[in-house]
C-alpha cells in the first residue's frame, strides 16, 4: 500500500506539531514570571521569576525541589511534578497546603533559608513586569 502525497504532507505536519509542543512542556527557557491558571482575578501582579537564570544563579539543578510530589504525605523522591499546575495538587482539598500558602513557603522559605533572594511582596510582584527587568542581572 502506497502513501498518498498528501497524508504524508500531513503525517510530517503532525509530527512537527508534537515534536514543537513536546519542546515547549519541557523547555522554561521562556518562563518570566510565575503563572497559574488558578489565579483568574490576583490582587498582585505575577511573581517576575526568570526561571533559568534564577535556577543557575541558585545552582539548582534538580527539578524537583520545586516541582515536588507527595506521596501519603512524603516527599516522593525523584519524582518531579515539571508540566504541571501548582493549582493541580494546591486546590484539591484540605490535604495539600493552600495554593498561595504553597507558593509562599516554597519561595521566600527557601530565599530566607537561604538569606539570598527576595522576601518583600514588592520584590516579587512588580507592577513594572519581566520586561522592564529582562537584562538586569534577574
Amino acid at each position: 500500500m502506497k502513501m498518498k502525497p498528501k497524508s504524508i504532507l500531513a503525517f510530517l505536519a503532525l509530527v512537527l506539531a508534537l515534536l514543537l509542543a513536546a519542546g515547549a512542556v519541557m523547555s522554561q527557557e521562556d518562563v518570566k514570571s510565575v503563572n497559574d491558571p488558578a489565579f483568574t482575578s490576583p490582587t498582585r501582579p505575577a511573581p517576575i521569576f526568570f526561571h533559568d537564570a534564577h535556577n543557575a544563579k541558585a545552582g539548582l539543578d534538580d527539578c524537583s525541589v520545586c516541582h515536588h510530589v507527595y506521596e501519603g504525605g512524603k516527599k516522593a523522591e525523584g519524582a518531579s511534578s515539571e508540566g504541571q499546575a501548582c493549582s493541580e495538587c494546591h486546590m484539591k482539598g484540605k490535604s495539600t497546603r493552600p495554593l498561595i500558602k504553597a507558593y509562599h513557603g516554597m519561595c521566600r522559605g527557601c530565599h530566607e533559608e537561604r538569606k539570598a533572594g527576595p522576601v518583600q511582596c514588592g520584590e516579587c510582584h512588580s507592577k513594572r513586569g519581566p520586561e522592564a527587568l529582562e537584562g538586569r542581572g534577574k
